[in-house]
């Protein structure tokens, strides 16, 4: 029996040795590469991301934004500092998220101290728009003095 072998390596799964498909790390366009988690500290919904946020991988910040919002969470800061890459679908995702917390007179601040991410802030105006702090604990002084 030949095996097929996929024309295009980004589509092909990652296969165990037992020769099972491995899901858990795969999602839409490719191995996903980003890590999720958050925490309630200070009044303050935190969310901590890590690895990537792309095409493939921001419909997970999405979702997990919006579901906190639905749950009456409107003030948010998201933990960038593990992050990578981030591409202009992860942008697009964090001005919508700043957009459903300000609806509900909320806010979204940012924590990002590398430098290869502030820059992309910086070039696209959002610098302006986003709180953007060093630490978490910064993040949370700055939201209650508003």
């Amino acid at each position: 029996m030949r095996q097929r072998i996929t024309p295009w390596p980004w589509l092909r799964r990652p296969i165990r040795r037992d020769g099972r498909c491995d899901d858990a790390m795969h999602g839409a366009g490719g191995l996903v590469d980003l890590k999720l988690g958050h925490y309630y500290k200070d009044g303050i919904e935190v969310i901590d991301v890590g690895g990537k946020i792309d095409i493939s991988t921001a419909p997970r910040l999405r979702e997990l934004l919006i579901d906190l919002v639905s749950k009456d969470n409107y003030q948010l800061i998201v933990n960038l500092d593990r992050v990578e890459f981030l591409d202009s679908t992860g942008l697009g995702v964090l001005v919508g998220g700043l957009k459903r917390v300000r609806a509900h007179d909320g806010s979204l601040d940012l924590v990002c101290t590398r430098e290869r991410i502030l820059k992309i802030f910086r070039v696209t105006g959002l610098a302006k728009v986003f709180g953007i702090h060093e630490t978490v604990d910064q993040a949370i002084a700055a939201n209650g003095r508003r």
